[in-house]
């Protein structure tokens, strides 16, 4: 597994955000996380960035215990994220933003990575010189996504990467996210968008108050009646 989280716990003071996750990732696979807002998906991922501490268990990746790690190691060992609300830089340019992703390499690769960028998001192309905080939020979108794989990860975490969207753009970005499944990128989605997320994933995990409530192959979980019934409205 590139991924191994095991009865981790995380506080906000006295309240208790995560009490007992256990999840793993396989690489190449695309494990999705749902739940409604507050469960504590969002805290889950800032765990894993190594940018919310914890307070129990133990977080392994790739065999290496990084539940202490400092969120730059993380980064240097392959993990990137996609925040929640994209967060570009929004005075920068698109292109310096992109640039900024791959701040910890050097070399040609980063050159064609980023040609490799735009092919992806020939949006981006065109307005590589703008300022980022001009674009739509489905632009963003795809340059927060653009901007995590310019450090080449090896796992990527997305955080709600459909909020606030347009349903055509949400069907945009998630199909942006089917091809990196694709391509082979491992990648742990955490979304509200329950079926979007379902229909995509590998496995899937549910996150009801802070604890893990249920898991699955996407497909058994999207035709599970209280999937339904709890998240897709049926």
């Amino acid at each position: 597994m590139m991924l191994e989280i095991d009865d981790l716990s995380s506080h906000y003071g006295r309240i208790q955000a995560l009490d007992g996750i256990s999840l793993a990732v396989a690489q190449g696979e695309l494990v999705a996380l749902v739940g409604a807002n507050g469960a504590g998906k969002t805290t889950l991922l800032r765990c894993l960035s190594g940018v919310q501490p914890t307070s129990g268990g133990r977080i392994r990746f790739d065999g290496q215990d990084i539940t202490r790690a400092a969120p730059e190691r993380r980064v240097a060992l392959g993990v990137a994220q996609v925040p929640e609300g994209r967060q570009v830089f929004g005075p920068l340019s698109v292109e310096d933003n992109l640039r900024l992703g791959a701040y910890r390499r050097q070399g040609k690769d980063v050159a064609a990575d980023l040609g490799r960028m735009y092919d992806l998001f020939p949006v981006l192309f065109k307005k590589r010189e703008l300022p980022a905080g001009t674009l739509s939020g489905g632009q963003q979108q795809m340059l927060a996504i653009a901007r995590a794989l310019m450090s080449d990860p090896r796992l990527l975490l997305l955080d709600e990467p459909s909020m606030g969207l347009a349903p055509m753009l949400v069907e945009e970005i998630f199909q942006v996210v089917a091809g990196l499944r694709g391509q082979g990128v491992t990648i742990f989605l955490v979304e509200q968008n329950a079926h979007a997320a379902l229909a995509l994933a590998d496995r899937a995990y549910v996150l009801e108050t802070g604890r893990m409530v249920m898991q699955g192959a996407g497909a058994a979980l999207l035709a599970d009646d209280r999937i339904k019934e709890a998240y897709l409205g049926l």
